[in-house]
C-alpha cells in the first residue's frame, strides 16, 4: 500500500505556523521563514567575492542591466534555509502559504529562488486563519503571481536608489547616519509643514455672549447684533485677520456693556426648525482606519495596533489586518446581521446587509476588511480567558466596528431656534442654539466612532451636537437664568497625532497598509519627530533635512509625485506596467 503524499507547508511566523498545523493532519509539515529570508545587501562583507570588484555591487542594483537586483541570504536566515531544504527532501509536495499581499508573494518568491524545489509547488492565500478557510485554501491554490513580485522589487530597489542617492548628501550637510526613505521623507514633511503654520499663525481675540435660557435649562449662544453675524472662530484666517466681511467682532468692553444691557430681558422665539436627522455607521475597517481609531480610542501607536493585530490574525481571531478593503464577505455579513440581531433585536438591522465599497486605487492588497474571523463571530465576553488587556480591547473594538456597520441608521430630530430681544440702547440681539435628539439609536447601541482631540477648543465646541432641546413654537417667550461675556482667542492649526498624520498620508495617496506603521516607528525612532503627549512634534534634525530635500531634491518630497509613483507601482502590480521600463 503506498504511504499518503507528504506536504510541506511554509509560512512567515512561527505562530501563524503553529495556527495552521492544528488545522492540518499528520501528512502536512508546517514549517515558517522567519521572515524574509534574503535583501539587498546592506554591508560591503554581505557581497558575494566574486562580485566585490563590480562598481554597482555596494549599491546591489546593477542599474546598467536591466536594474538587476543582487540578493544575499541574512547571515541569521541561513541555518533556517538549510533547515528548510533538509525538510524539502522528505516530501512530495511543497505548499507557500505566506500573507495574501506584495510582501507575501515577495516571500513566497525568495523562497522559491533559494529553496530550488524539486517536487511539484503550489502557493495556497487565505485571509483569515480558522479551519474552514485553510481548508478551501487547500483545494484553491494558484500560482506565485510575477506581477506582485515585480511591485514589491521595484519598491525595494526604487527604495534603495533614493536612499543612496540622498543619504550621502545629508551625511555631509546635516548629520552622519541620518537616513532617506521615499515615504518617511514626505511624511517628516508633513509634519514640518504644520510647525511651519503654527509658528506663522497669528492669534486672534473675539468676544461674545453664552447664556442659559428657560424653559428647558438650555445654553444659547448670541448669534448675531442689528442683523450681522457675531464673529467666531471659524471666522477668522491664519494671519488673525477676519475672512467674512459682514461680520461683527465684539471687543470685550463691548460684550460686558450688552450683557448688562441685556439683564432681566424677555426674548421671544423668531424661529423653530426641526429637521429629521440620520446618522450612518461606518464602514468596517482597513488598516488606516484600524490605526487611527486605535490611538483615539484605545491610545495605541500604530505599531502597537499592527503588533497587536498580527497576533490575533496569526492565532485565528480577525482577518488579515493588511487590507484597504471596506468588503466583508458573504458569510461575513450573514454572521454581523445575526449577532447585531441577537443583541439588540430584529429591529436594529436593516432589511438589506449594508455594503461599502471605496475607490480601491491598488487592488493588490488583501481584498476583505479586518473582522472577526470565521463563519460566526465569537464575542469579546466569550474570550476573556484566551487575550491578554490589549489583544482584548482590539478585538472587542473590531468585533464592534464590523457588528455595528450592519445595523440601522441612528435616527432623531434637529432642532434649530432663534430667538431675539432688544436692549435698552435699542440693539437687536439674537440667540441661537441647536441640538439632536435621538429617537432610535440603531448603531450607536453597538458602537461610536471617535473624534480628534487635536480639534481646536473652538471648533470643538461648535461640532458639540446631541444634546436636546425644549419644544418651543415662533413667538414663545423666553428669559435669560444666566448671561456671561466670554473672551476667546484662535487657536493654532493642532499638531499631527500618528492617528491624524496616517490619515493625511491616506488622503494624499502616499504609503500603502502595509507601510503606515513602519513609517510611524522610523520617523520617531531615528529622532525626526518625538512625541508629546499624542501629538507629533518635529526635532530641529526634520527642519534641517526637510529644507535641504526641499532645496535639493524637490521632487523627492513633492507630495503628489509620491502619490503619482505610489500608483505607477500599483499599475505594475496588477500588470499595466512593466517593472524595468518604468524604472529606467
Amino acid at each position: 500500500m503506498s504511504r499518503p503524499a507528504k506536504r510541506l507547508v511554509i509560512v512567515e511566523s512561527p505562530a501563524k505556523a503553529k495556527t495552521i498545523a492544528g488545522y492540518l493532519g499528520r501528512d502536512f509539515v508546517v514549517e515558517s521563514s522567519i521572515g524574509h529570508i534574503r535583501d539587498l545587501p546592506n554591508r560591503a562583507s554581505e557581497i558575494p567575492e566574486k562580485l566585490k570588484k563590480e562598481p554597482w555591487a555596494r549599491l546591489g542594483v546593477d542599474v546598467d542591466h536591466d536594474f538587476e537586483p543582487l540578493y544575499v541570504v541574512d547571515a541569521d536566515k541561513k541555518q533556517r534555509v538549510n533547515d528548510l531544504k533538509k525538510k524539502l527532501k522528505e516530501v512530495d509536495e511543497l505548499l507557500i502559504a505566506t500573507d495574501e499581499d506584495r510582501e507575501g508573494e515577495a516571500i513566497a518568491w525568495h523562497l522559491l529562488e533559494v529553496l530550488q524545489p524539486k517536487v511539484p509547488v503550489r502557493r495556497m492565500v487565505f485571509h483569515e486563519i480558522t479551519k474552514d478557510a485553510i481548508d478551501r485554501a487547500l483545494g484553491e491554490t494558484r500560482e506565485v503571481d510575477q506581477r506582485l513580485v515585480d511591485a514589491q522589487e521595484t519598491r525595494r530597489i526604487l527604495d534603495r536608489l533614493y536612499g543612496y542617492e540622498v543619504s550621502p548628501v545629508l551625511w555631509k550637510k546635516v548629520m552622519q547616519g541620518l537616513s532617506a526613505g521615499r515615504v518617511q521623507s514626505v511624511a517628516v514633511r508633513l509634519v514640518v509643514e504644520r510647525e511651519r503654520e503654527r509658528r506663522a499663525f497669528v492669534s486672534a481675540s473675539y468676544w461674545d455672549l453664552e447664556g442659559v435660557f428657560d424653559p428647558g435649562s438650555f445654553a444659547a449662544r448670541l448669534v448675531s447684533l442689528d442683523g450681522k453675524r457675531v464673529a467666531q472662530g471659524r471666522d477668522f484666517g491664519q494671519d488673525g485677520e477676519l475672512k467674512p466681511r459682514d461680520a461683527v467682532v465684539l471687543a470685550e468692553a463691548e460684550a460686558r456693556e450688552l450683557a448688562e444691557q441685556l439683564a432681566g430681558a424677555a426674548y421671544a422665539v423668531r424661529s423653530a426648525d426641526e429637521k429629521p436627522y440620520t446618522r450612518r455607521p461606518a464602514a468596517p475597517f482597513m488598516t488606516s482606519t484600524l490605526q487611527q481609531e486605535a490611538s483615539r480610542k484605545l491610545r495605541f501607536s500604530a505599531q502597537t495596533t499592527m503588533r497587536v493585530a498580527q497576533r490575533l490574525y496569526e492565532n485565528g481571531y480577525i482577518t488579515y489586518m493588511r487590507t484597504d478593503s471596506t468588503t466583508l464577505s458573504e458569510t461575513a455579513l450573514a454572521a454581523a446581521r445575526t449577532q447585531a440581531a441577537e443583541l439588540y433585536g430584529p429591529e436594529s438591522i436593516p432589511s438589506r446587509p449594508r455594503q461599502y465599497t471605496r475607490k480601491v486605487k491598488n487592488a493588490q492588497e488583501a481584498h476583505e476588511a479586518i473582522r472577526p474571523a470565521g463563519d460566526a463571530f465569537r464575542t469579546p465576553k466569550s474570550l476573556g480567558l484566551e487575550l491578554n488587556r490589549d489583544e482584548h480591547a482590539l478585538y472587542e473594538l473590531i468585533w464592534k466596528r464590523t457588528i455595528a456597520s450592519q445595523m440601522e441608521d441612528a435616527r432623531g430630530l434637529t432642532v434649530s431656534l432663534r430667538f431675539a430681544t432688544t436692549t435698552s440702547s435699542g440693539r437687536v440681539a439674537e440667540f441661537g442654539a441647536s441640538g439632536t435628539v435621538i429617537t432610535f439609536r440603531g448603531f450607536l447601541a453597538a458602537y461610536e466612532e471617535s473624534r480628534d482631540e487635536e480639534q481646536p477648543a473652538n471648533e470643538q465646541a461648535e461640532s458639540e451636537g446631541e444634546r436636546p432641546l425644549p419644544h418651543l413654537a415662533v413667538g414663545d417667550e423666553l428669559t435669560a437664568i444666566e448671561l456671561d461675556s466670554q473672551g476667546h482667542a484662535t487657536s493654532p492649526p493642532a499638531r499631527y497625532s500618528e492617528a491624524s498624520l496616517v490619515q493625511a498620508l491616506e488622503e494624499r495617496g502616499i504609503g500603502r497598509p502595509s507601510t503606515y506603521a513602519s513609517i510611524m516607528g522610523t520617523i520617531l525612532e531615528r529622532g525626526y519627530v518625538f512625541k508629546r503627549g499624542t501629538a507629533l512634534v518635529p526635532a530641529f534634525l526634520a527642519f534641517a533635512v526637510t529644507s535641504l530635500l526641499e532645496q535639493h531634491f524637490a521632487q523627492l518630497v513633492d507630495y503628489d509625485f509620491t502619490a503619482r509613483m505610489e500608483d505607477d507601482l500599483d499599475r505594475i502590480a496588477t500588470g499595466g506596467e512593466e517593472r524595468v521600463a518604468w524604472l529606467k
